[in-house]
């Protein structure tokens, strides 16, 4: 486990970088999109995949889109190691909070993931079908850092429910685990498959 600090457009950050398996857990947003970053390291944890989050221990939280989250080397290092991403992110669509938007390049591991997660959290929807998708939530920009391995990727979209249990203020975030079960059942899939072909 490698920690690093970074600033991309005047932000500090600090990155944590596991490099494991093919498949990649990415969070580019933790602290800013509450529960993403404990999410990916337990689901990395559990499932031996590489791991790259960023959160902001300073200052107030910054949001900053995924597409111009600068190649900094621990994000440069995980798109060379990994051929897949699954890239964690939260909304808080007041319309859809039990809706996890599964968007990303790779539409067949996009597909396995919501199986997995429908099999395994059946208290949250996961919708797959791109049209029905909020496009900023739909992850298909090319300079999207989940698109840019060698099999692309998928973008979870987490309604807030899907990423913590809503520990007090100044306790750590605590992923549900029935989400942790089925995006781990989904990367064990994943990982079955890679080299196979999609």
């Amino acid at each position: 486990m490698h920690t690093e600090r970074v600033t991309i457009e005047g932000v500090d950050f600090e990155t944590t970088l596991h490099l494991g398996g093919p498949v990649g857990l990415l969070a580019l947003h933790g602290g800013v999109e509450g529960g993403t970053a404990e999410l990916a390291s337990t689901v990395a944890a559990r499932t031996g995949a590489t791991l790259l989050t960023f959160t902001q221990p300073t200052g107030p939280p910054t949001h900053i889109p995924s597409i111009r989250m600068s190649p900094c080397t621990p994000l440069t290092t995980f798109l060379a190691h990994t051929t897949l991403t699954i890239s964690l992110h939260g909304h808080n669509r007041r319309s859809a909070p039990r809706t996890i938007y599964v968007g990303g390049s790779n539409r067949p591991a996009a597909r396995v993931l919501a199986t997995a997660l429908s099999h395994r959290a059946p208290a949250f929807v996961p919708l797959t079908t791109l049209s029905e998708i909020p496009n900023p939530l739909r992850g298909l920009h090319p300079d999207n850092p989940v698109n840019q391995t060698r099999d692309g990727g998928v973008q979870l979209e987490l309604p807030v429910q899907a990423r913590t249990t809503h520990p007090a203020p100044t306790d750590p975030e605590v992923p549900p685990r029935e989400v942790v079960a089925g995006i781990a059942a989904g990367v064990r899939t994943l990982v079955e498959r890679e080299g196979v072909g999609w």
